[in-house]
């Protein structure tokens, strides 16, 4: 991967940045499909995976030298990355993996997102990093960290916070800040559930106005979780091993001590941290108008070239679809869906409201007539099956006439080949539906 600024760089004010990307927890609001990957590894967008997100963002700004700290369920994670990300021989740009590890100094796992990054200051402290950047791996926007680094200068701050106008009925699941006229925060809550402390922390029309956003119908404003520091700034703040949370303990007690400024940001922002949004933000890429569009090519989303052919669509219906590489339709009626790599859908399909993931291979005609054999319907979507508002994981195996729309309206629900959340089926990766089942 070759930077788009080859001339000047390695000289440039970003390369002193340092990316750092949280890796996430165990993602159990997620699950399942954070069963065998974790959350920055879930697929996206019929060919990418969450952390292609943040990582190509610090790409686009100009940062090119990145650290991903992961934890659970890493390995599919690992060689994403490792497969994807490469610099040209003459830079000095990386994307690289810090994996929690046992030291002489330490043998706990990461307690939280400030112990993260704590366990792995000593790579970050290299005599070429001034400032780091804290990401997360599971949000998806698109911002230029320039204009943010920009701002963190003007205002002679030492922390930066990305923050977000967002409506009063969103405030309590996310952080929310206060800041004076000229921006620096005064005040800081985590996931505030007491009217008064949202009454207090309410920001006028007039402020937003002052701020130069367009923010009609909002009243707070929230961390987007991205925060930019002075190194030696984040090294005093984490000093306290004690102090395991940005959110709850680190920024708290950095507005108290520290000039902490707010850049605000007027684009679209998606925490994906539940089936619901998840679901709903990949159906919204296949709408006329996606809020994230991955056809901005000035911004473009790298991800791990595959090299697949192209796919084959034959007497098909399509409304509002995805359609991802490498994949084999036919006579099948497909609307307001993503339809994930290597895809299978075979003839009387009809699929409504659902986000295929795909597979992660394609099967041999032998492999198919083994699976023939053994009563085992092949990879991908078998004939005559029905599903609306569901999502399939990779390599997923649902049988002829199969039937899948959570017609009980159930809420919640566990079964030993699929789960029910937020009412959306989903179908486990390498799971099995038999034929004619219904759920």
């Amino acid at each position: 991967m070759k930077s788009r600024n080859p001339d000047n760089h390695e000289d440039s004010n970003m390369d002193r940045v340092l990316g750092v990307i949280l890796g996430g927890g165990r993602g159990t609001r997620l699950y399942p499909l954070t069963k065998f990957r974790s959350k920055p590894a879930v697929p996206l967008a019929g060919k990418y995976r969450l952390i292609d997100i943040p990582i190509s963002n610090c790409i686009n700004s100009d940062i090119r030298r990145v650290y991903i700290l992961t934890q659970f369920n890493s390995v599919s994670l690992h060689r994403h990355v490792t497969q994807t990300f490469h610099f040209d021989a003459f830079s000095r740009g990386f994307v690289d993996i810090l994996a929690a590890q046992q030291t002489l100094t330490g043998e706990l796992w990461y307690q939280g997102t400030a112990d993260a990054v704590r366990q792995n200051l000593r790579y970050f402290q290299d005599g070429r990093t001034s400032h780091v950047l804290i990401l997360s791996g599971d949000q998806l926007y698109q911002m230029d960290f320039r204009k943010l680094f920009d701002h963190h200068k003007e205002t002679r701050s030492e922390m930066t916070i990305a923050a977000l106008p967002v409506a009063r009925e969103e405030a309590p699941r996310l952080g929310i800040l206060k800041a004076d006229a000229d921006g620096r925060i005064t005040e800081f809550f985590e996931k505030p559930k007491d009217p008064q402390v949202l009454d207090q922390l309410t920001v006028s029309p007039a402020a937003f106005r002052r701020m130069g956003v367009s923010a009609e119908g909002k009243t707070h404003l929230a961390s987007m979780g991205i925060y930019l520091f002075d190194l030696d700034v984040l090294v005093n703040l984490l000093a306290d091993a004690s102090k395991t949370d940005f959110g709850k303990e680190i920024i708290p007690d950095a507005i108290k001590t520290t000039r902490v400024f707010a850049h605000v940001f007027d684009g679209y922002w998606e925490d994906i941290g539940t089936i619901e949004s998840f679901h709903r933000a990949n159906l919204e890429f296949a709408s006329p108008n996606p809020k994230f569009d991955f056809f901005r090519l000035e911004e473009p989303i790298y991800t791990r070239s595959r090299f697949l052919p192209a796919s084959r669509v034959i007497s098909c219906v399509m409304k509002r679809a995805l359609l991802a590489d490498g994949c084999l339709v036919e006579d099948a009626q497909c609307e307001n869906c993503v339809i994930g790599v290597r895809s299978v859908i075979k003839a009387g399909a009809r699929i409504e409201d659902t986000v295929i993931l795909g597979a992660d291979f394609f099967q041999s005609e032998s492999d198919k007539a083994q699976d023939e054999r053994a009563g085992r319907p092949p990879i991908g979507i078998g004939r005559n099956v029905k599903i609306r508002r569901a999502i399939i994981d990779k390599n997923a195996r649902i049988g002829d006439n199969v039937v899948i729309e959570n017609a009980r309206n159930l809420p919640h629900h566990d079964a030993p080949n699929y789960n029910i959340r937020d009412g959306i089926v989903i179908v486990p990766k390498n799971e099995t539906i038999p034929a004619g089942t219904v759920i």
